[in-house]
């Protein structure tokens, strides 16, 4: 594959993840009264990942997500080279997602923006947790995605069945993480939805930076020291790397 074709395929990925998740966030939560709900909102997290990795993963390896592009380069799954290439198109797919769903979303009559599924800590944490809270909960949580991902993708690992594992865990670390920080473990997520936003969401855009960029690199250090082999073995379709 070339770049311009596994870019564009991380960019659709990335779009996917965001208009699917945070849509169902923004959207679907609350319609009516007995909407979806959180758990709703954490299986269309997990449904995103899934249909993708089976979707392009034989295309750019499925990453979504610039913490998992740097946990697959610190596991030695990755190469540094191609590490650009794909954040801007995980950032790119992200931001336009965010600012297409607000056109939609906006198209109700009195319709309110309120936290339009951005990341926050504090008084803009759902259950108003704190920073060192959240940033612990982000990290933890990115950590434990990379090893999933990492393992499911192992060349020792049953093949074709990665993208279900992958999608169940990020459901998974959705159900657990959403009151705390809204979930992110996911940097381009968070940054179209705080651009959108805009005001506390960019101020406190740095830490859903940070924490799952640290999260990722951890994970990916971690799997490759349990003695876990780093070969790349030929994508089987729909697999992430």
């Amino acid at each position: 594959m070339t770049n311009i074709q596994r870019g564009l395929a991380e960019l659709i990925g990335t779009f996917w993840l965001v208009f699917g998740g945070c849509g169902a966030a923004v959207l679907a939560c609350n319609f009516p009264a007995s909407g979806i709900g959180f758990a709703g909102v954490a299986l269309a997290f997990g449904l995103t990942v899934l249909t993708m990795a089976y979707t392009i993963g034989h295309i750019s390896g499925c990453h979504l997500n610039p913490a998992v592009t740097f946990g697959l380069w610190a596991g030695g799954r990755f190469p540094g080279k191609d590490i650009p290439l794909y954040v801007v198109a995980q950032v790119l797919g992200a931001v336009i997602a965010a600012y297409l769903l607000y056109f939609i979303a906006s198209g109700q009559p009195g319709w309110e923006m309120g936290g339009f599924a951005a990341n926050g800590f504090g008084d803009h944490s759902p259950g108003k947790y704190s920073l060192v809270a959240g940033v612990t909960m982000e990290i933890v949580m990115t950590f434990m995605f990379l090893l999933v991902i990492m393992g499911a993708t192992d060349t020792r690992a049953p093949a074709g069945f990665a993208p279900i594992a992958i999608g169940l865990a990020l459901t998974l670390i959705h159900l657990v993480s959403i009151p705390v920080t809204n979930t992110s473990v996911n940097p381009a997520r968070s940054t179209g939805q705080a651009l959108v936003l805009q005001g506390w969401a960019l101020e406190q855009l740095w830490v859903f930076w940070v924490a799952p960029l640290i999260g990722g690199i951890l994970g990916g250090v971690v799997y490759k020291a349990l003695g876990a082999d780093a070969t790349v073995r030929p994508p089987v379709e729909g697999e992430a790397l």
